[in-house]
């Protein structure tokens, strides 16, 4: 049972960060019916900003992380937003696809080519110590992932339930058309979306850097595993891929420890699998019907 509840406390910790790359996925499917699949590039290129700013002009930690959340949110918010998403809109969602499939090849080639091809240490922001407590020994740094990680979850939905500027993100997500009837600054929302979708990848990157190192690969797998999150969550409510990413998290974590690590990536993909055949809408999603 100790070796369980272990287990569980890892898995959603990790869960947690991968329910913050999943929830962009759910927003600016919302807003703009994008799908990124340059999203899990989005999470490992702002380790990459950060580095950077130590290693080449020698800024301290604190700054070059929130350097590296603004520069997130300037380049893979706003210019993507107007330079990539912007020309293609209304086109369908066909050439979305493979203009952010061509976005993350040239993002992960970038960082090869210009930056480093190596692994590269990246510095965690809560102490890698571990304690003992009535038999268990957790990990602080992976409470402390959970811990911002959730933090920043709560933020979020504050914002889109509590503010006046959070209900006109959801009131474009469910109706553009209505809403823009109604006053709400669409074209505005849209590029709130995507500086969020921006800043939560980045705060992702920095949590989660420290464990699997700052390499050009990593969105690989982080993109993949936020994808099946987001669907398996619902990947039109992000209630849904905030419960998708913790439950990945979990079922990974288990599957690493009772089946074997060679098999731990296969979990997600059939998890994916069993949504699609038996709840397509996903855990908390719901059906959506649109005219053809």
């Amino acid at each position: 049972m100790t070796d369980l509840l272990q287990l569980l406390i890892a898995g959603l910790a990790t869960g947690a960060i991968y329910a913050l790359a999943a929830i962009g996925f759910t927003l600016l499917w919302q807003t703009s019916q994008t799908i990124n699949f340059a999203q899990g590039e989005f999470v490992m290129l702002p380790a990459f900003f950060a580095l950077i700013a130590m290693n080449w002009f020698h800024i301290p930690l604190p700054i070059a992380l929130v350097l590296a959340v603004l520069a997130s949110m300037l380049l893979l918010g706003a210019v993507f937003r107007y330079a990539v998403v912007g020309p293609l809109l209304g086109r369908g969602v066909l050439p979305l696809v493979i203009s952010t499939l061509a976005l993350s090849v040239l993002m992960k080639e970038s960082v090869k080519e210009f930056v480093s091809a190596q692994a590269e240490s990246f510095p965690t922001l809560v102490p890698d110590l571990v304690i003992h407590f009535a038999g268990l020994s957790v990990s602080i740094a992976q409470l402390g992932m959970l811990v911002i990680s959730l933090a920043a979850i709560g933020l979020l939905q504050w914002f889109l339930g509590g503010t006046r500027t959070g209900r006109q993100m959801q009131a474009t997500a469910q109706n553009p058309t209505v809403a823009r009837i109604l006053g709400v600054p669409v074209e505005r929302m849209i590029l709130y979306t995507f500086l969020i979708n921006a800043a939560l990848a980045a705060i992702a990157s920095i949590l989660i850097s420290p464990i699997y190192l700052a390499k050009f690969s990593n969105g690989e797998t982080l993109g993949l595993i936020a994808f099946v999150a987001a669907i398996v969550g619902g990947f039109n409510q992000v209630r849904g891929a905030i419960a998708g990413g913790l439950l990945v998290g979990v079922l990974d974590n288990l599957a690493a420890a009772y089946v074997s690590t060679a098999y731990r990536q296969a979990i997600p993909l059939i998890l994916l699998v069993l949504i699609i055949l038996f709840r397509p809408q996903g855990l908390l999603g719901r059906k959506e019907e649109r005219a053809v």
